[in-house]
């Protein structure tokens, strides 16, 4: 049976509208997630991996911000330090 039209348009029940959107829209996802390897059983496990990814480079960067502040306050006391001892502020010395 095909759906009555009127000036071009086809109408239908929204009952019937909105399954067929449902079913379009659930295939397209599945298809989505196919198309970038997420399907089947191991799509948790993956997804769950890809989010320790994240984790890991949030990791590395902050160790490389953390070394480079460490390295940066090494650099700064060593050169306080050196004008320390230039100016003779510990005393000592001829």
């Amino acid at each position: 049976m095909n759906p009555p039209r009127s000036e071009g348009f086809v109408r239908m029940p929204d009952a019937e509208f909105e399954a067929i959107l449902t079913r379009a829209a659930e295939g397209g996802a599945k298809r989505a997630l196919a198309d970038v390897g997420l399907d089947g059983d191991e799509a948790a496990l993956d997804i769950r991996d890809l989010r320790s990814v994240d984790c890991i480079r949030l990791v590395r960067r902050t160790a490389m911000q953390t070394a480079v502040r460490m390295i940066t306050t090494g650099v700064m006391l060593a050169l306080l330090a050196g004008i320390a001892i230039k100016l003779k502020i510990f005393g000592g010395g001829p």
